[in-house]
């Protein structure tokens, strides 16, 4: 009963001393709250000190890695910004299309008739079969026997018919015939009508793709010249000095073939 007694006195002085601890602690804070707030009504406003430390740096740090966000030079000028070198890539851009130019004019003079066999003369006739159009290359090979010869290899016997009809049909004035499982085509002699005719169509040619390459030129030249200032003065007569040497090399192609498929009509 003793042990019980004693146990019970030392608990309540332990709740008694615990309890004077937190009335001491809450004295203590009201007297800290109440510092404070004298501190501030005799503090001018401008001169608050913030308590606690701030983290305005935080934000401002944070809106210099906005998303679009352009950073500037130290000197607080305006945005400095790089113009990529377009010229390598403009460039390019012209000397492939003056080159599907050049390769468009030797498909097209490719179709015309001389005194001469030439194994794409016929590339461009279109052969019906079976409900369906085609290329006659698509459908057999064409080769030269000699000078005035042609010969027509079907990959399928079932299309020389139409092979067969298709050539009679064209522009070209061919008369083929049948050979076992091929057609033979001679190549007649050009009249001198005839050969006035293609010499004209030639021409025509040669000039639609001059026109063709220098149109690839101007565009080159009116990109350049819209960027500006991006792009430096000397760069850019530097640009329209290669940009120029590239026409000129076209033209000369386009020139040369021109002038020897006159050769191939006029001499047969």
């Amino acid at each position: 009963m003793a042990l019980y007694l004693r146990r019970a006195i030392k608990l309540t002085n332990t709740i008694r001393t615990t309890t004077l601890l937190l009335r001491s602690s809450n004295t203590q804070t009201r007297n800290i709250s109440h510092f404070l707030l004298s501190y501030n009504q005799l503090t001018p406003r401008s001169q608050n000190l913030t308590p606690f430390c701030s983290f305005d740096f935080l934000r401002d740090s944070r809106r210099g890695f906005a998303k679009g966000k352009k950073s500037k030079d130290d000197s607080g000028g305006s945005t400095m910004e790089l113009a990529p070198d377009i010229g390598p890539s403009v460039k390019a851009s012209a000397a492939s299309q003056m080159d599907a130019a050049i390769v468009a004019l030797s498909r097209e003079l490719a179709k015309l008739r001389t005194g001469r066999a030439s194994a794409g003369m016929l590339d461009h006739i279109i052969v019906e079969t079976d409900g369906v159009k085609m290329q006659l290359n698509h459908l057999a090979v064409v080769s030269v026997i000699d000078s005035k010869t042609l010969s027509v290899n079907p990959y399928d016997p079932n299309t020389l018919k139409a092979l067969e009809s298709a050539i009679i049909s064209s522009p070209l004035g061919l008369n083929p015939k049948v050979d076992g499982q091929r057609l033979i085509a001679p190549i007649p002699p050009l009249t001198k009508e005839h050969m006035q005719a293609m010499c004209k169509v030639v021409a025509k040619s040669s000039e639609d793709v001059k026109q063709s390459i220098r149109r690839a030129r101007q565009k080159a030249l009116d990109t350049i010249k819209k960027a500006g200032s991006s792009f430096p003065k000397d760069e850019a007569k530097r640009f329209e000095k290669e940009i120029d040497e590239l026409t000129k090399k076209f033209v000369k192609s386009a020139d040369e073939l021109c002038k020897a498929k006159e050769k191939e009509i006029t001499q047969g």
